[in-house]
C-alpha cells in the first residue's frame, strides 16, 4: 500500500507516539516525519535515539495548544497522527485542568490547522476508557462514552471535537480507540513499568483494591500496526476500536512480572482503590478486523520481552524515575503503601 509523503506525529517522544515514529521510520524509508513534542514530563528525546539524526525526521519542540508551533509542524504534512494528550488517571483525579488544555483545546487546535491545510487524513488516538466500565459486554464503536474519570472525559472530548470538524467542515478525521498498551519506551508511573522496576528495585509493589481490575492488553507494536492500516483503509469519520482480546485481572500480571524476575508475591501490597477505577475494559474490535488487521503478537512473550528490555535498559529508567517522579511517587504512594496489606497476609 503507498503511504503518505509526509506525516506529522504529536507527541512523538512518548511511548505510543516514539514506538510509531520508529515503526514507520522503519517500514516506510520513503515517509518524511515531522514530530511535535512539548517534551513535559512523558515527553523523552532518549526515545528517539537513533532516529532524530536521520534527515528523514524533524523534531519541533512545542504544544499542540500553541498555533504558532502546530502552522510550523504541519508544513509540507500529508497527514497528521495526534497522540499527544494528558494520559495517567492518577494524575487527572489530583489535576484535570491540564488534561481538559491539552486533550481537548489541543485537539482543536490540531484540527482548525488541518482543516486549513487540507491535510489528507487526521488520525485522532483515543482510548477504550471513554466506553467506561464494562459489565460484562465487549463494546463496539456506537457504545455510548461513558467515562468514569477526568482523563477519560477529556479524551471524549478530543473525540467529539474531531466527530465536530468531520460533520461541519468535512474533515477527513477517523478516530481509533486501543485498550492498555504495554511495550519498551512506556512511562514509569504505568502500571508494567511501575512494577517491572519497582521489583528490580527491591520495592512493593502497589495494587489498588483487590487486583481484579480486568484490562485488556496490547503490545504497542500491533498497536501501531493498527494505526498504520487505519490511516491509510479507514473509512472517514469513522471509530474503530483496538483491543486483543487478551483480557486479565491485574492481580494476575503483577504475579506473571514478579515470576518472571524471581521475586515473591508478598511484594505485592494492597492499597486503598483509586476514586471512579473502572472495573473492567472490554472492547469488540470485528471492525478492525474486517479491514485485515490482527494482532501478532503473544501476550505471554510480549510481557517477558518488556521485561527484559527494562531489565536491559536500567539507566533510561532510573533517568526517568529521578527527580519529579520520585517526588510525585512518594506523594502518590507512600502512605497508601504504609496502610495496605501484603498479599499473602
Amino acid at each position: 500500500m503507498e503511504f503518505f509523503r509526509s506525516i506529522l506525529i504529536t507527541g512523538g517522544a512518548g511511548f505510543i507516539g516514539s514506538n510509531f515514529v520508529r515503526y514507520i521510520f522503519g517500514r516506510r524509508p520513503e515517509c518524511r516525519i515531522t514530530v511535535l513534542d512539548a517534551l513535559t514530563y512523558a515527553g523523552n528525546l532518549e526515545n528517539l535515539a537513533g532516529i532524530l539524526d536521520d534527515p528523514r525526521v524533524k523534531f519541533i519542540k512545542g504544544s499542540i495548544c500553541d498555533a504558532e508551533a502546530v502552522r510550523a509542524a504541519f508544513e509540507g504534512c500529508d497527514a497528521v497522527f495526534n497522540f499527544a494528550a494528558e494520559t495517567h488517571v492518577d494524575r487527572s483525579i489530583q489535576e484535570a485542568g491540564s488534561f481538559i488544555q491539552t486533550d481537548v483545546y489541543g485537539t482543536y487546535t490540531l484540527l482548525r490547522e488541518a482543516q486549513a491545510r487540507g491535510v489528507e487524513r487526521f488520525v485522532q488516538i483515543s482510548t477504550d476508557e471513554v466506553y467506561g466500565s464494562s459489565a460484562g459486554e465487549s463494546f463496539v464503536v456506537r457504545s455510548p462514552l461513558e467515562p468514569g474519570n477526568p482523563y477519560s472525559a477529556s479524551k471524549c472530548g478530543g473525540d467529539l471535537m474531531c466527530r465536530a470538524f468531520h460533520n461541519t467542515y468535512g474533515t477527513p478525521v477517523v478516530v481509533t480507540r486501543s485498550s492498555n498498551n504495554f511495550g519498551p519506551w512506556q512511562h514509569v508511573e504505568k502500571f508494567i513499568p511501575l512494577f517491572v522496576t519497582n521489583t528490580l528495585e527491591g520495592k512493593d509493589l502497589p495494587l489498588y483494591g483487590d487486583g481484579m481490575h480486568r484490562r485488556d492488553w496490547l503490545y504497542v507494536e500491533d498497536h501501531c500496526s493498527a494505526l498504520e492500516l487505519v490511516a491509510l483503509e479507514g473509512r472517514t469519520g469513522e471509530v474503530y476500536n483496538i483491543a486483543s482480546g487478551e483480557s486479565r485481572p491485574n492481580l494476575e500480571v503483577a504475579g506473571i512480572i514478579l515470576d518472571s524476575l524471581g521475586a515473591p508475591r508478598s511484594r505485592i501490597v494492597f492499597i486503598e482503590d483509586r476514586k471512579g477505577h473502572d472495573r473492567v475494559y472490554a472492547m469488540d474490535a470485528s471492525k478492525l478486523e474486517a479491514l485485515g488487521w490482527k494482532p501478532r503478537h503473544d501476550f505471554a512473550e510480549s510481557l517477558e520481552r518488556t521485561v527484559a528490555w527494562y531489565r536491559d535498559n536500567r539507566g533510561w529508567w532510573e533517568r526517568v524515575k529521578s527527580g519529579a517522579f520520585r517526588d510525585y511517587y512518594e506523594r502518590h504512594y507512600r502512605e497508601k503503601l504504609k496502610k495496605g496489606t501484603i498479599h499473602g497476609s
